[in-house]
């Protein structure tokens, strides 16, 4: 009898070509790991290239889940399970598993032609260089076509459905329940009952051959994490953006207007809130990234909540619309999910390098709000603070989040709506002056503008791309006005820091001479990394910042504090340079340009070097 081993956490990685479903094999893992009740953090991982060639290295599409018992940060630097369709797969992920990892090979792949395609001159999974490793080889595909060889399929189709016997056997080996995946897999191919039955079937066979098999000496159970009571839901980073921008509308009375042209990896938030039509979403998908921004920001003249998304490249074709926007104050969210860059760079990979563009990349004087969400999770909260900004202080507003956050997933705790704080769009409904005029730009204690819906009787007034005269709005070339306009939209976004959070460093010891500074997605490599390097007595202090403009009013005081303030970023050190021009304080960048989040182990260790060096010189 196999014997069931009981363990903390695991990190699985399925690994195929773009066409063997990886992506729905670990999506599904997922589902069924958070039915569970486990903690856990995902990494999809897949091909740039629209259609990169089969059975190379450069086509591998993976997924990597980490599950466990505890509250977990990251997705896991390297994988304990390695499930690996073809030689493409096992040579592209093979440097990642440790010795002694766990590797399940589908050997009807292996074929000469595919070993060489690859420039394997020997089979790996006989020719004993995997002798560090478990390796079960298994004619996953074989198997899977004989457990539907009753169903009339095609050759082909039934070798489709090789990832579902493999999720089947995967959720044997784990524990996971089972019903969930049944229950997808009949809605989702509903319509197509062969297809259906098909999948179904190949899912079981896998549960059942792990039932029945003696190649496997243990299974593995991971018990429930302890999380606070509420309705909990796995979601991703670009579905919780969607959902906080459609809270936010909500709350503040709008209709949700999304101006978008797709690009990878934002365009998931407009299929999100393209099926939202129900709810009172309306979506356009424009011819370009120009005419995308341009609508949003005509949908909030009209009196809407004016949305667009974007990446990169994107961003930079939007500016001088944003810039317009500054310069209209009108309510604007900008959600720029940052990809690997420049040009087309890498679009399927994650990268932090368009905050300098954020912050600065708009010609002229034109400043705007800049908020970043920590996690998938999050970026609800931070997609519903940016409407609630824009909104409150009549300003566009970039939400930064980037590929790793859009695309993984965690546990989210279900928001209770009403407790959302209130957002008052506060329309103009009637003259602002005493002689019974309406002036645009007469503004509020926050220095927000009037905002009138265009038609209300009384209130026409101008609006457009030349200067505006204080108050009145008109065109004005006069050198004061426009020093002072300037000037008084510094103050308008300044005066946002009155809302913005002091920065709150964790420190349990109180005796760290080194403070670790995060933004983004950072946050739980950072916040893991330091788990590891208290637990070997050691002291380091982390922050995280969620502003990145206007910064916590607190923060310079905060840096001073410590004799080495480090800020890893996945970029060449944006932040850092920002902060030490702001704040003269030796800020040191940790730069990682991967393409991958920063890996906490290496982040781990690296603390640990410095930090003994740390006590080295103080000694």
């Amino acid at each position: 009898m196999t014997e069931v081993t009981t363990v903390d956490h695991v990190v699985i990685r399925f690994a195929g070509d773009s066409g063997d479903g990886m992506q729905l094999t670990g999506d599904r893992f997922t589902h069924d790991t958070a039915v569970a009740g486990n903690d856990f953090s995902t990494l999809p991982n897949f091909p740039a290239e629209i259609r990169a060639p089969a059975g190379t290295v450069a086509g591998v599409s993976s997924f990597q889940l980490h599950f466990a018992d505890f509250d977990i940060r990251t997705p896991g630097d390297r994988p304990d399970v390695l499930v690996a369709m073809n030689p493409a797969a096992l040579k592209a992920n093979l440097g990642d598993l440790p010795r002694g990892g766990l590797i399940i090979a589908d050997t009807a792949d292996f074929t000469p032609r595919n070993l060489a395609k690859v420039g394997y001159a020997a089979d790996p999974l006989t020719d004993g260089s995997l002798a560090d490793y478990q390796v079960h080889a298994l004619d996953l595909s074989g198997q899977a076509t004989a457990a539907v060889a009753a169903l009339g399929l095609g050759r082909k189709e039934a070798a489709r459905t090789k990832n579902m016997y493999a999720l089947g056997l995967l959720e044997w080996l784990y524990g996971q329940p089972t019903e969930g995946t049944i229950a997808f897999l009949e809605q989702k191919f509903a319509k197509v009952p062969p297809i259906r039955d098909a999948n179904i079937a190949a899912f079981k066979a896998g549960y059942a051959f792990g039932e029945t098999t003696e190649v496997f000496a243990n299974r593995y159970k991971v018990a429930p994490a302890p999380v606070p009571r509420g309705t909990y839901r796995q979601i991703s980073g670009n579905r919780a953006l969607a959902y906080g921008l459609m809270a936010g509308a909500a709350k503040a009375g709008l209709q949700l207007f999304l101006g978008a042209y797709p690009i990878t990896p934002a365009s998931d938030v407009l299929h999100h809130l393209a099926a939202a039509k129900a709810a009172g979403v309306f979506t356009f998908q424009a011819e370009d990234e120009i005419a995308a921004v341009g609508a949003a920001l005509g949908a909030s003249f009209a009196g809407q909540l004016g949305v667009t998304t974007t990446s990169g490249p994107g961003l930079a074709l939007k500016m001088e619309t944003i810039g317009l926007a500054v310069m209209l104050e009108l309510p604007l969210v900008i959600c720029d999910i940052q990809r690997a860059g420049p040009a087309t760079g890498m679009p399927t990979k994650t990268e932090q390098a368009d905050l300098t563009q954020a912050l600065f990349g708009r010609h002229g004087e034109a400043p705007l709000p800049v908020i970043a969400p920590q996690s998938p999770g999050d970026c609800f909260s931070a997609a519903y603070e940016a409407v609630k900004l824009a909104v409150d202080y009549r300003t566009p507003v970039i939400l930064l989040s980037d590929g790793y956050l859009a695309n993984g997933a965690e546990p989210w705790q279900v928001p209770d709506l009403a407790s959302l704080p209130p957002i008052d769009p506060a329309f103009a409904t009637e003259p602002n002056r005493p002689d019974g005029e309406f002036w645009p730009y007469l503004r509020d204690d926050k220095l927000a503008r009037a905002w009138a819906v265009p038609g209300t009787p009384g209130l026409e007034h101008r609006i457009g791309g030349i200067e505006k005269a204080d108050g009145t709005g008109a065109v004005s070339y006069d050198p004061a006005n426009h020093e002072f306009m300037v000037q008084l939209r510094q103050q308008k976004v300044d005066g946002v820091v009155s809302v913005v959070p002091d920065v709150v460093v964790d420190d349990p010891s109180g005796q760290a001479r080194i403070l670790v500074l995060g933004w983004g997605s950072t946050y739980g490599p950072i916040s893991a990394a330091a788990r590891r390097v208290r637990s070997s007595g050691r002291n380091v202090a982390t922050a995280h910042i969620r502003h990145l403009n206007p910064l916590p009013a607190n923060l310079g005081e905060v840096l001073r504090r410590y004799q080495r303030v480090l800020v890893p970023e996945m970029n060449l050190g944006q932040l850092a340079m920002v902060l030490r021009a702001k704040y003269l304080v030796d800020v040191q960048p940790y730069s990682r340009v991967r393409g991958l989040p920063i890996s906490l182990s290496e982040l781990a260790a690296d603390l640990i070097e410095l930090i003994d060096l740390t006590e080295e010189e103080q000694s």
